[in-house]
């Protein structure tokens, strides 16, 4: 396993992490035997960074880690989201009330006395100019209830805002080879601010393990079926906002650069860790196996040149048109 620093956390994290979304909910059907045997092994295998959230599976997967903790000696860290929660979702819900609330009750789902990273999950764009709102975060920092926090955001447009605030520590945002616009500008900022990036969704809801095709059917409770027009949420949290066969298509483009003994997911996410700005990569992992094919991705050697410039032509042909301009 590789590390790279977290912000101005102290932290080294492991460039390949876990994102826990599909072990709590929205992914099709889980089994937690299997999401505990997966969370295992990516410790057994050096992962030590965990990024969850209170809505996923309405606290499942913040118990699963609760869980791990109280299974295993060594130490990693845990970072939360919190917001997703208010209905209406609206900036004018974010007050001290709300946030302390949904603060108290994943401090209860962690079983801990603090919140290693707490991240905003995906607020209104409005909620990047209400100072008072990571004032709110700076105290409860100041109480210790969190340790840190950051940003989890739609747009590059909410990252550069956020990163004005001093306290914010990362930000996470979709970053993978169909969402490359992250890398124009928010990348260089984040680094002179010594701001950490969480690149989530590095495999595009799946789409670049290379595995779908256009016959491929997802379960009611699976997002990437009834989310693909964004009916109960940001349309690019699935397929990276990308028209799925059209994804299909730059997938099949992609498939001849795989260098030999890589899969494609592996590419897909050594890709990511071409850029030094990026903190680590968040993808999810079902069962043992997933982890192990995602965490191998850490040790392979760098992507030849010819390979990244053909993978950023197949992205100003099949995605930069449709997505580079909306997030």
């Amino acid at each position: 396993m590789q590390y790279r620093p977290l912000g101005r956390t102290g932290w080294n994290v492991s460039t390949v992490s876990f994102g826990a979304w599909a072990i709590g909910g929205t992914w099709g059907e889980v089994d937690d035997k299997d999401s505990m045997a997966a969370l295992h092994r990516a410790l057994d295998l050096g992962v030590n960074f965990f990024d969850t959230a209170d809505v996923y599976g309405d606290g499942r997967s913040e118990r699963l880690l609760a869980r791990l903790r109280k299974e295993r000696s060594e130490p990693f860290y845990v970072a939360t989201k919190a917001g997703r929660r208010l209905v209406p979702h609206v900036a004018a819900g974010f007050t001290r009330a709300s946030l302390t609330a949904f603060v108290e009750r994943s401090l209860q789902n962690l079983e801990t006395e603090a919140i290693d990273l707490l991240q905003l999950h995906c607020p209104p764009t409005d909620v990047f100019y209400m100072p008072e709102v990571f004032g709110v975060l700076d105290d409860l920092v100041a109480a210790g209830k969190l340790r840190h926090y950051g940003v989890s955001v739609e747009k590059v447009e909410e990252a550069l805002k956020a990163i004005e605030y001093p306290g914010v520590q990362s930000v996470q945002i979709i970053y993978n080879l169909f969402r490359q616009r992250p890398a124009e500008l928010l990348f260089e900022q984040t680094q002179k601010r010594g701001v950490g990036i969480l690149a989530r969704l590095p495999l595009s809801s799946g789409l670049l393990s290379g595995k779908m095709n256009a016959q491929s059917t997802f379960g009611a409770d699976d997002h990437r079926g009834f989310n693909r027009e964004g009916a109960a949420f940001d349309k690019g949290e699935t397929f990276s906002g990308l028209n799925f066969g059209v994804g299909l298509e730059a997938v099949e483009a992609m498939r001849p650069l795989v260098p030999a003994g890589m899969s494609m997911a592996q590419m897909a996410l050594r890709w990511i860790q071409m850029n030094p700005a990026v903190t680590c990569t968040i993808p999810g992992g079902k069962n043992p196996a997933q982890v192990q094919d995602n965490v191998a991705a850490a040790n392979l050697p760098p992507l030849p040149d010819a390979t990244m410039q053909a993978l950023a032509d197949i992205y100003a042909r099949y995605a930069k048109p449709l997505v580079h301009q909306r997030w």
